[in-house]
């Protein structure tokens, strides 16, 4: 085989091995916490409900598309404020299943008692212990 043939077989090999490495869960795990985006905007968040798994870190990117508002889960350790029109992010690892009600607790208008969300915390599946 020529150089330039042995050049090309180990190129083609680098970019093989660079795209194995690239979808192996390792490689995915150091790419950092899965994100959910949850905006916040006069009376409601948006998703109203989602679902995390319980061990499995989260960053949560609060989005507020008006007003300040406040995003408070006291079971996950969650009370911050969304400045008007910014983000927040949150970081959470639930350690607890169950269902567990987001509320806004910064004051936003007449229809602030009802700014609620659900996030449910389920068992992770596939890890030791068939849990």
């Amino acid at each position: 085989m020529t150089r330039n043939g042995i050049f090309h077989v180990g190129g083609a090999l680098a970019v093989v091995a660079g795209l194995l490495a690239t979808s192996s869960p390792r490689a995915r795990a150091e790419e950092g916490p899965r994100v959910i985006v949850i905006t916040a905007k006069r009376f409601e968040f948006s998703p109203k409900e989602i679902t995390l798994k319980k061990g499995e870190t989260v960053k949560l990117q609060l989005k507020s598309e008006d007003v300040t508002h406040g995003f408070f889960l006291r079971p996950l350790g969650i009370d911050t404020d969304i400045p008007a029109g910014q983000t927040a992010e949150v970081t959470v690892t639930p350690q607890e299943v169950g269902r567990y009600r987001a509320i806004c607790d910064h004051f936003c208008g007449a229809g602030h008692g009802g700014m609620k969300m659900t996030i449910v915390v389920e068992e992770a599946t596939g890890s030791a212990g068939g849990k």
